[in-house]
């Protein structure tokens, strides 16, 4: 059973739940509440908002560095937007704060659902690797996003190889169920970062065609969701700004909630 019905005026509902939630917590600031915490809180909840930190390889000489620019690009605003929708928006009980997944700590097993971007510059060390196949196997979930073109894509499949030997990615139908679980989502389209607001353009380096992906568990669960070639925490991010187009941050939301839907139920 779906948990609500597709809301025709979600953009005018979700901007007025910003406000609403910004006001009961006493925290306003442009538009969002700043609420997160680095390795997660023991707030008893049935789904926590995590985002990924990775180390990111640098030049020829094999240098790794948790660059905050890219695991943590767009951090904390664009994730708590998408934790204020949820909370509004479904019936998921998810009172805890932000949160970061760190491979490196226990806590990356008490997260049913893990957002990651700029996947092109990850890379883990084999023990690392091991964890994260872990965790995808006894139920996890990754989304990954804001990665571009051919290169991108080579680089972060490498990564995926070392976590996922096997892994066979494929192409989501409109049809598939992880896009009818909460809304009925039977149109996509490219889903641009915030430069389109001065170019017009919504594709970045060569990636002019938006990827809609997934790899499966040997049981058939999504476990990695894929989005190549577009940028939603952008989109989401920029939601209240009247210069991105509300279609963008519309189709977004409603992709983001259902993935967490999915998980949560598959």
């Amino acid at each position: 059973m779906k948990l609500v019905r597709l809301i025709s005026a979600f953009p005018l509902l979700f901007l007025l739940s910003i406000g609403l939630f910004a006001m009961q917590q006493g925290g306003l600031r442009f538009g969002r509440q700043q609420q997160f915490s680095s390795y997660g809180q023991n707030v008893p909840s049935e789904f926590y908002w995590s985002r990924l930190q990775y180390n990111t390889l640098y030049g020829g000489g094999g240098f790794r560095q948790r660059s905050f620019g890219g695991w943590a690009q767009d951090y904390p605003r664009a994730d708590n937007d998408c934790l204020i929708a949820l909370r509004r928006l479904t019936r998921i009980n998810s009172p805890s704060p932000l949160n970061v997944a760190d491979l490196d700590s226990d806590h990356l097993f008490d997260y049913p659902w893990i957002y990651a971007i700029n996947v092109e510059s990850w890379t883990f060390t084999d023990e690392e690797a091991k964890r994260l196949h872990d965790y995808l196997l006894k139920g996890g979930f990754l989304m990954v996003d804001h990665f571009h073109g051919a290169q991108d894509w080579a680089s972060f499949m490498a990564g995926m190889r070392q976590v996922l030997p096997d892994a066979q990615v494929e192409d989501l139908a409109d049809g598939d169920e992880i896009y009818h679980v909460l809304y009925d989502i039977n149109e996509k389209f490219q889903i641009p970062g915030e430069q389109y607001v001065s170019s017009g353009i919504t594709y970045e380096k060569d990636g002019y065609v938006p990827k809609w992906r997934a790899i499966r568990d040997p049981h058939g669960r999504i476990m990695v969701a894929i989005c190549h070639n577009m940028h939603l925490g952008d989109a989401w991010e920029h939601a209240d700004e009247a210069e991105y187009p509300e279609k963008f941050s519309g189709l977004a939301f409603r992709i983001v909630l259902n993935y967490i839907t999915y998980s949560m139920t598959h």
